[in-house]
């Protein structure tokens, strides 16, 4: 199956979060678009914890073509498997996703959006980041840790320059916010990857390293191919995005599982190879 898009996808399963308290349960909330359903991906990161650490509880509320400002303040009248219509909020409503945010006390959410937000520097500081914070003050558990799903940079034809109308507010004729330009992969890596860095310690949160991920096995593994698209992993993307979340979340070595997806076995282990020197959330 490509993906899965949903409101909230449950994977009914207990694990552990810490070493001192191994029974207590742990809950992941996944906020994002197709580029974190794609290939069920977090089934797959649900699916590794149940080998070693089966007290996470993964859940996810994920839309397709949705940016994370998108899950705060626009309402779903109707969706299809590949998109959604929706209206703008107003005073009174509450988004699907504040729902599920206000539903349960999560331990973990991790945010994702579009990297061309993030390689604009104005809708990084005025559109992501204001949405992290709504979403720290929504969050009910005064414990919780926050995340920032670092992707990758797209399949380009360099040079490129990613621009939008002057945002936030109505636009104005003539007036663009642009991202720097982009000279090669290595560029556009180093200025998303910056981006993303620069949102995670302006909001207090942690980010993962996906895009770095994504750039090894482009640069030292070409055989095997990441991308669906021009943009969303293919199956061997989502594994290396699972893998790499296992190690982010629990500190433990991807290499040791035994779960492989849908991918070859020998594909498997370079990724997971690849994988495993991620930061982790937890030392």
């Amino acid at each position: 199956m490509k993906y899965l898009p949903c409101f909230l996808m449950l994977i009914f399963s207990i694990f552990s979060f810490s070493q001192e308290d191994p029974k207590q349960q742990v809950d992941v909330l996944f906020i994002g678009n197709s580029l974190t359903y794609y290939h069920d991906m977090p089934l797959q990161v649900q699916q590794m914890l149940n080998e070693t650490h089966p007290h996470f509880k993964i859940a996810q509320s994920t839309f397709p073509g949705m940016q994370l400002s998108g899950h705060l303040d626009q309402i779903i009248v109707s969706q299809t498997e590949n998109s959604i219509s929706t209206f703008p909020k107003v005073e009174g409503e509450v988004t699907q996703t504040e729902k599920v945010i206000l539903q349960q006390d999560w331990d973990i959410i991790i945010m994702q959006t579009g990297g061309v937000g993030l390689l604009i520097p104005e809708n990084r500081k005025d559109v992501v980041n204001e949405a992290i914070e709504k979403v720290k003050i929504l969050a009910t558990n005064p414990n919780c840790k926050f995340v920032i799903f670092n992707t990758w940079p797209h399949k380009n034809t360099y040079p490129k320059q990613y621009c939008h109308s002057a945002y936030p507010g109505p636009p104005e004729q003539g007036k663009k916010n642009c991202s720097p330009v982009l000279h090669s992969l290595e560029d556009e890596l180093a200025v998303l990857n910056k981006a993303y860095q620069s949102t995670a310690s302006e909001t207090g949160i942690a980010r993962t390293d996906h895009g770095s991920k994504f750039y090894t096995v482009i640069k030292n593994h070409p055989d095997i191919e990441l991308y669906e698209d021009t943009y969303h992993p293919n199956e061997n993307g989502a594994f290396l995005n699972a893998c790499v979340f296992y190690t982010f979340l629990t500190g433990s070595d991807a290499t040791q599982l035994k779960f492989t997806g849908n991918i070859h076995p020998e594909t498997a282990a370079v990724l997971k190879e690849v994988s495993r020197q991620e930061e982790r959330l937890f030392d």
